[in-house]
């Protein structure tokens, strides 16, 4: 049996997220069909973390298992051309061998994500579900004030969305940069793993710090309060992309 680590890109707008679901496409239904379709077998595809609807992926990991060994060039080229005829917003950028030891999930030390906000007036016709559009000034110095007291160890439960699954609201966050290019605010996230809907959460209440309705201490006390109706609003999941994985 040998194992296949492959990394994945995808467009989420129109995708229930990374799981399979009863209705809708996700991207494991996707890579799955396009694996049986090409190989005959049907396996199980795991991945490294499960993006939800309207999250985009630029490096989102996954393996799974097959008995024989095939040409990495040609499984990578034969996983595309399914994935083009069946129109899916996914490509399958790497594929590499692992051990058996490997896990997508359970063998990531950190998980890199960026959340890209537009602030400008006019909206943008390019980048339409592909980032959160704030058509008033936000204050950038005062949201990367605000950031400094996220990143560290702390209990999360403020940022935490109803329906997670985590065992426990402590979380270390390794980092949480603001960086401003011309119009857009890029909100550059890593940890070794979040709670449901941790890092949206997060960036909409620094939005809220950057339009005045918090100040940058505010954020010690959301903290402290550990109650999420004290935070601020999720961020649309347009804006979010999981950027790597680190093993």
């Amino acid at each position: 049996m040998t194992r296949y680590k492959i990394t994945v890109e995808y467009d989420g707008t129109n995708l229930v997220g990374w799981q399979k679901q009863d209705e809708g496409n996700s991207v494991q239904a996707y890579l799955e069909d396009a694996l049986f379709e090409f190989s005959g077998v049907r396996a199980e595809i795991f991945a490294a973390g499960r993006t939800d609807a309207g999250v985009h992926a630029l490096a989102q990991v996954a393996h799974f298992d097959l008995e024989t060994n095939l040409d990495l060039y040609h499984l990578r080229e034969a996983f595309n051309a399914k994935l083009r005829a069946a129109n899916a917003p996914v490509a399958v950028v790497e594929i590499e061998v692992v051990p058996n030891t490997f896990h997508a999930r359970f063998s990531a030390k950190k998980r890199g994500y960026i959340y890209r906000l537009l602030n400008r007036r006019a909206r943008s016709v390019l980048l339409e579900n592909r980032v959160w559009h704030v058509n008033f000034p936000l204050d950038v110095e005062k949201m990367q004030q605000a950031a400094t007291y996220l990143v560290g160890h702390h209990d999360f439960s403020a940022f935490r969305a109803t329906g997670c699954q985590a065992k426990s609201p402590l979380k270390t966050l390794d980092k949480l940069d603001i960086v401003q290019n011309g119009d857009e605010i890029d909100f550059i996230v890593e940890a070794k793993s979040f709670l449901y809907h941790q890092v949206r959460n997060m960036v909409g209440t620094l939005k809220m710090v950057g339009d005045g309705h918090l100040e940058p201490q505010d954020i010690q006390k959301i903290l402290e309060s550990k109650k999420r109706a004290a935070a601020g609003v999720t961020a649309p999941a347009a804006g979010l992309y999981l950027s790597k994985i680190e093993y």
